[in-house]
């Protein structure tokens, strides 16, 4: 193989990770590793649909739903395991409902009718953990006064911090990195209800890379 393309659908702020697995699989192998993340998530995942990128990083809901399929050109490469006591070392991971910190909101219960932001529509972390939770409680369409599409979980994030929306399901990976990038933000949010487990995003390869 002449190089090697690798590339991730998570956020932004983990990818300083990737650029570090791209690294040592180039020391490690000898084989130039390429990580793409120049371009939209959803024309990275597009490329890896289409064979252009060898390696991915995707969420979880659609690793089931492309290897789900009658013929399937990716399978599973590794799940990660994060740190933490809550991790239990176990590949998951949790949804966090943030709030800002003077917000008058102490749990989930009390978000009927609140304003709220999700990042994408196939996020399992920012949505469909959500709306599983939500039917788990015998609730329908309207539980949230309004309901705002952040287009990342940064920007959810932010959107609280700024006091544009009263929460958000927040990957607890994502928030993390977040903190650690910017303690202040600690200080800033609260959590008042954390969904999950979830399992982990995983790592996946192309079939003919793996059986070639």
């Amino acid at each position: 193989m002449e190089s090697l393309r690798i590339t991730s659908m998570m956020a932004e702020n983990a990818d300083f990770i990737c650029r570090a697995i791209a690294r040592y699989i180039t020391e490690r192998s000898g084989i130039p590793t390429e990580f793409i993340n120049d371009i939209p998530w959803q024309e990275r995942e597009r490329l890896l649909d289409a064979g252009q990128v060898h390696i991915g990083w995707i969420c979880g809901l659609p690793y089931v739903q492309k290897v789900d399929q009658s013929d399937p050109h990716i399978e599973l490469l590794a799940a990660p395991v994060m740190q933490g006591v809550r991790y239990e070392s176990r590949p998951a991971y949790f949804s966090d409902v943030v709030v800002h910190r003077d917000s008058r909101f102490q749990t989930f219960a009390d978000l009927r009718g609140a304003s709220w932001a999700y990042n994408e529509p196939g996020s399992l972390s920012g949505n469909n953990v959500v709306r599983y939770h939500l039917a788990t409680l015998g609730e329908a369409l309207g539980y949230f006064g309004k309901v705002i599409e952040s287009g990342a979980h940064q920007a959810s994030l932010q959107m609280i911090l700024d006091g544009q929306i009263d929460a958000s399901a927040i990957d607890s990976t994502v928030l993390e990195l977040e903190f650690q990038r910017d303690p202040a933000i600690r200080s800033e949010v609260r959590i008042i209800e954390t969904l999950g487990p979830s399992p982990i995003p995983p790592w996946v390869i192309l079939k003919s890379l793996s059986q070639g």
